[in-house]
């Protein structure tokens, strides 16, 4: 039985991992976390949830309970995942990350705990999404020279980073393939006189609105025909089912930096 614990326990993603830990048999729920101004601190996480009472009282220190889990998972914010990891790799506990909008010097960290403990970060979690990017991958190595790439992506009026950690991870993605340097070719969104499209540009285009849990597509845009590849979430749970399922899977790891496609077995 794997023990794991949830940081941002009152949110919406961190109730629905809650609801999805319960709904599987083979992990348990032991700690549940929220930042040390949360008027939520003391209270049970199960009733927060909505899913009945759990015995498992919401806390601020991460360091304080790291002795009842195995894995912590964590989608919280840039600087709160930094504090936890530093927990973490103190005390020899693996840790799942699905925050996004990280900078280099924060992924940095995060590399470098790699070297003490097991560490899942990828920045969708969603079994679909990952098979999206092998074929995002496919279809720029065939015929990603001889069109126009658009990545358009969408989520909740609430989401504070832009493009979407997975939108900024299909552009790398793509860009790998064609060799070519997203930092110089990426265009994020267009407004005026843009003149005449680069045909080496890797455009992003990011709309926030309403609660839309997570919209990708990426276009293939050639003469005479388009390709898109798209993956809707409907639900949370997409992604919350695949956080526990990276916990478990980091059970049979000691140390060392993965993502999904590790844990899915898609890694070539």
């Amino acid at each position: 039985m794997t023990r794991l614990a949830v940081c941002g326990a009152a949110g919406r993603m961190g109730k629905t991992i809650l609801e999805s830990c319960l709904a599987d048999q083979t992990v348990t729920i032991a700690a549940a976390i929220e930042h040390e101004s949360s008027p939520l601190l003391g209270r049970d996480a199960g009733e927060i949830a909505g899913i009945g009472r759990l015995g498992i009282t919401i806390v601020s220190d991460v360091a304080a309970v790291t002795d009842r889990f195995d894995v912590l998972i964590d989608f919280t914010l840039a600087q709160a995942v930094l504090a936890n990891l530093k927990q973490c790799r103190t005390a020899g506990r693996r840790m799942v990350i699905g925050t996004t909008g990280l900078n280099a010097a924060q992924k940095a960290k995060i590399q470098a705990a790699s070297k003490d403990i097991a560490i899942v970060f990828a920045p969708n979690m969603s079994i679909g999404v990952n098979l999206c990017f092998n074929l995002v991958e496919l279809a720029a190595r065939v015929i990603g020279d001889s069109t126009d790439i658009e990545i358009i992506e969408a989520h909740h009026s609430q989401k504070q980073d832009a493009p979407s950690g997975t939108a900024v991870r299909m552009g790398e993605i793509i860009a790998g393939a064609l060799g070519r340097d997203l930092g110089k070719h990426a265009v994020y969104g267009r407004k005026g006189h843009t003149g005449v499209r680069d045909p080496q540009a890797i455009g992003f285009e990011s709309i926030r609105a309403g609660d839309i849990v997570g919209d990708h597509t990426v276009m293939f845009a050639g003469p005479g025909e388009r390709i898109e590849i798209t993956h809707r979430a409907h639900s949370r749970k997409t992604f919350a089912n695949g956080a526990i399922r990276a916990a478990k899977w980091l059970m049979t790891r000691d140390r060392g930096l993965f993502d999904m496609q590790d844990v899915l077995g898609l890694r070539p």
